[in-house]
């Protein structure tokens, strides 16, 4: 059986994942309904979780949550979708999935 390439860059994914906020973001998307208030544009769970209350929630303005955000997004972690003028974010958990089975394979 052929190894399957992993979704995502392994580098790139670990880079993401040194940060304790965004290792933070990623705790919290796992469930967003327990870590966030319902929300007026979105479903929490089927659209994901506004830029704003993931800023409120680190206690960082929406700029730098929108870094962390996009950097989990460019590693593979997450996934981005707009409604109306804001951003919402869910975990992609088949990335996530595919890169912990590429991890337990090398090491």
């Amino acid at each position: 059986m052929a190894n399957r390439a992993p979704v995502v860059d392994t580098l790139e994914v670990l880079r993401a994942l040194a940060s304790p906020k965004r290792l933070q973001i990623l705790e919290w998307l796992r469930d967003p309904v327990a870590h966030f208030p319902p929300q007026r544009d979105g479903d929490l769970v089927d659209d994901g979780v506004c830029v704003i209350f993931i800023a409120e929630k680190l206690a960082v303005a929406q700029p730098t949550a929108t870094s962390h955000l996009q950097t989990l997004a460019r590693a593979g972690l997450l996934t981005s979708k707009r409604i109306g003028q804001w951003t919402f974010y869910q975990r992609d958990e088949s990335a996530i999935s595919a890169f912990t089975e590429h991890i337990q394979r090398i090491l």
